[in-house]
């Protein structure tokens, strides 16, 4: 693990998952972390060197910054990417809303840009409110990691968010602070479309069929001349994860065009 300072001296974790290659860097949504990536990285290693970033308030990073704002979450992606050198950047919810920030904000920065169920309309009025109710209403602490991966969704996806707990001596609990990601999510609040429109290099656009991300959304931002897009017949939120064999031959075949 890399540990990186970012400039307001927020800690931030930025962990070297392998591979050869040019680099990617991974970005993980609203309370998620870099274990959430080892699927991902175990093919993409074989072409990229891989990096993830842990947000700040999320994982090992620094708990509790004082500075949630987009402003900052984008700060610390360049951050990394002045690390690791010029990227392939992968982001999924609010990871991919910071990545396409940071390719309008730094396009040096930025070769190829991979967006998973997110997008430039940002969160509505009542977002915070119910990610703070859904929070809450977490059974913490789990006993253990099948318990956690079941009530975390199942599956794959279900799975990867119970690694991302920290084991503590009552059980498992998250690896973030509840009224952190009420605050990070709050902060990103209102539109990017002027950003998105400005983003200059090729970007692959990811969304599943049951996720969050509104279709009317998608298919404008389908209109960038930069984008592909894919829908995934079943997919989730969390596309990355439940929808692994797409996943991966979206990705992969998106880096080789």
């Amino acid at each position: 693990m890399i540990t990186l300072t970012a400039a307001d001296g927020t800690r931030l974790a930025l962990h070297d998952l392998g591979g050869t290659g040019s680099p990617a860097l991974l970005l993980p949504g609203l309370c998620g972390n870099a274990r959430e990536w080892a699927a991902t990285a175990s093919w993409l290693t074989g072409t990229h060197h891989v990096h993830a970033l842990d947000p700040r308030g999320h994982g090992a990073s620094e708990r509790r910054p004082a500075d949630v704002s987009r402003a900052a979450h984008v700060a610390d992606a360049v951050l990394a990417l002045e690390e690791i050198g010029p990227a392939v950047v992968i982001g999924q919810s609010l990871g991919g809303h910071t990545a396409f920030l940071v390719a309008a904000a730094r396009p040096d920065l930025v070769n190829r840009l991979v967006l998973a169920e997110a997008g430039p309309a940002g969160p509505d009025g009542d977002t915070a409110a119910g990610i703070d109710r859904w929070l809450s209403g977490w059974p913490v602490p789990f006993p253990d990691l099948a318990t956690a991966a079941e009530y975390l969704g199942g599956g794959l996806a279900g799975a990867a968010w119970a690694a991302g707990l920290e084991v503590h001596d009552d059980g498992l609990r998250p690896a973030f602070d509840s009224d952190v990601m009420v605050a990070t999510i709050a902060a990103a609040s209102g539109p990017r479309w002027t950003e998105f429109a400005s983003v200059s290099c090729p970007m692959l656009l990811v969304r599943g069929e049951k996720g969050f991300l509104d279709a009317a959304e998608f298919e404008r931002m389908a209109t960038h001349p930069l984008a592909s897009a894919v829908t995934f017949p079943g997919g989730g939120h969390d596309v990355h994860l439940d929808s692994p064999e797409l996943w991966q031959l979206a990705v992969r075949e998106f880096l080789l065009v």
